[in-house]
C-alpha cells in the first residue's frame, strides 16, 4: 500500500539527488584546478550581491507583520546598516540593530 505521501517525498529525494549533483558536479571538475584570477574577482562579489536579495524581502515585507511594511523593523536595518558601516564590526550592528528593535517595538506599540 502507498501512502499519500509518497509523491512529496519523491519529489524530496529527486531534489536532494539533484542538488548534491550540482554542487559535486562543481567539486569534481574544478576541485583539482586554478580559477582564473578574473574568475575569482567576480566571486568575491557574490555575498554582497546576495545578501542584500535575502534581508530586503524580510525588511519591507516582514513575514512577523503578515508581510505589511513595518517601521521598527525598517528602522532597526537602517541603524544595524549604519553601525556596521561606522564600526565595522558585524556583532555591534547586530546588537545594534536588535536595541534599535526593541527600543522601535516598545515605544510604537
Amino acid at each position: 500500500m502507498i501512502s499519500d505521501d509518497a509523491p512529496i517525498w519523491t519529489i524530496i529525494v529527486l531534489l536532494g539527488i539533484g542538488t548534491y549533483a550540482i554542487r559535486f558536479s562543481f567539486l569534481a571538475l574544478l576541485g583539482d584546478r586554478t580559477l582564473p584570477p578574473w574568475l575569482l574577482r567576480l566571486l568575491r562579489y557574490t555575498p554582497v550581491a546576495v545578501l542584500p536579495g535575502i534581508v530586503a524581502p524580510l525588511v519591507l515585507s516582514p513575514p512577523a507583520t503578515d508581510g505589511v511594511f513595518d517601521p521598527a523593523r525598517f528602522a532597526a536595518a537602517v541603524a544595524a546598516l549604519a553601525i556596521g558601516i561606522v564600526t565595522r564590526s558585524f556583532l555591534t550592528a547586530i546588537a545594534g540593530g536588535a536595541a534599535t528593535l526593541y527600543l522601535a517595538l516598545w515605544l510604537l506599540n
